[in-house]
């Protein structure tokens, strides 16, 4: 039983509310529902990606990475430090392309990456 796709991500978040700014404004996710501040969810395709408060995240959560595909970077890094992120550094992978790592406010690692031309 082989997965077929990314269904769906999620961030568990101290304040999903707040940390919804940074997703939406430096990283132009697109919101597509919100149960108030329980659940905020971002269409992206055929995946899902999300922000859970503590009661919806599941009991054994801990840590994630969400890797979303860019075309480029350029203005990634001041987007996301004005939106009170920071940028860690980016990675050439050679043919394959190049990651971009940061943390968002509250600390989550989150990689954009850029396929190679």
């Amino acid at each position: 039983m082989a997965p077929k796709r990314v269904q769906n991500v999620y961030v568990v978040a101290q304040q999903p509310g707040a940390l919804h700014a940074f997703y939406e404004g430096a990283l132009g996710l697109s919101l597509k529902f919100r149960d108030q501040d329980r659940w905020i969810q971002y269409g992206l395709g055929a995946t899902g990606v999300a922000l859970a408060s503590l009661e919806e995240g599941a009991p054994a959560t801990a840590g994630l990475v969400m890797v979303l595909e860019v075309e480029g970077f350029e203005g990634a890094q001041e987007r996301i430090e004005a939106a009170g992120g920071q940028v860690l550094g980016i990675r050439d992978m050679g043919g394959h392309g190049a990651v971009l790592s940061l943390r968002d406010p509250e600390g989550n690692l989150v990689q954009l990456f850029r396929r190679a031309a």
